[in-house]
């Protein structure tokens, strides 16, 4: 059982904040307590969720992650004051509502290849589970008319940050658990890795690895756009290649009908025949 000394020197909690935010450390401590006895499950709901977004052909592949508890208590904290902004002044953080206010104890990542497989991943989201909101990072210029006609709200990031972000419902016990699903691109994800970890080591990112950073993240556009497009000139060329194909099948046939025809017309004298016979071969040579 932690102190409140040595709980606030775990956490690196300022105490005078706490004062000022009007937060008591008994509600942290409790939160605190319930999310490490729930983590378990949290981790087992984590992969079956993940396994059933596995079983949908476009999806690459699944991260899975539960948040780590300095991070939900961190996030307790700067979320107050942004709580009593939206249900008044008296609300506070308990063990009881922290799992419906902070969205993403449970975080999946889904990778996909193009593009366009992100259309075929929402369907199958949204039909899976109850979505209870869905969120388009995007960087200022990207084309958004798919996510515009779904009537998913759009959120420019400044950092050029893109993914599709679900919340989602799920019942592991008789208790509501809400998942956060963000779906993105394999070129999207090495750009938001990089990102990530760049600007965690940094408390300001210098001007100059900024603007590397946006000319990354323009390429990783570009490669998206440029992948996209192999992929349909591939298909553009199977199509080609099969029709080419079932051309040259319904040929042969045709040839082959010929031939027996002429074999079994008694009218055609022998030579004449084999006359027919090796002209047919002769083309099908050439």
């Amino acid at each position: 059982m932690l102190s409140k000394e040595e709980f606030f020197e775990k956490f690196n909690i300022n105490e005078q904040q706490l004062t000022e935010d009007n937060i008591d450390w008994k509600d942290l401590k409790a939160i605190h307590d319930d999310f490490i006895d729930c983590k378990k499950s949290y981790e087992t709901q984590a992969d079956l969720i993940a396994n059933i977004l596995r079983a949908q052909p476009k999806v690459h592949s699944v991260k899975t992650r539960v948040k780590n508890a300095s991070h939900l208590i961190e996030k307790v904290i700067r979320k107050t004051p942004e709580r009593r902004e939206k249900y008044g002044e008296s609300f506070k953080f308990t063990a009881d509502n922290y799992k419906d206010e902070i969205t993403d104890l449970l975080g999946i990542r889904v990778i996909h290849i193009f593009k366009e497989d992100w259309e075929e991943i929402h369907s199958f989201v949204t039909n899976m589970w109850n979505v209870m909101e869905i969120v388009a990072n995007v960087r200022e210029g990207d084309n958004t008319n798919k996510f515009d006609e779904l009537d998913i709200t759009v959120r420019s990031r400044p950092s050029g940050y893109r993914s599709v972000h679900y919340l989602v419902e799920s019942y592991p016990t008789n208790k509501k658990l809400i998942t956060e699903v963000q779906v993105r691109t394999i070129f999207e994800e090495g750009y938001g890795e990089i990102d990530h970890q760049l600007r965690y080591s940094h408390q300001d990112i210098p001007e100059l690895l900024g603007q590397n950073l946006m000319l990354l993240n323009r390429i990783a556009g570009s490669s998206d756009e440029m992948a996209s497009l192999i992929n349909r000139l591939s298909k553009s060329i199977q199509e080609v290649e099969k029709t080419f194909e079932d051309r040259i099948k319904e040929k042969n046939k045709k040839i082959e009908n010929l031939k027996r025809i002429i074999s079994n017309d008694c009218k055609i004298s022998s030579n004449d025949k084999e006359n027919l016979l090796s002209e047919i071969s002769d083309i099908l040579k050439s």
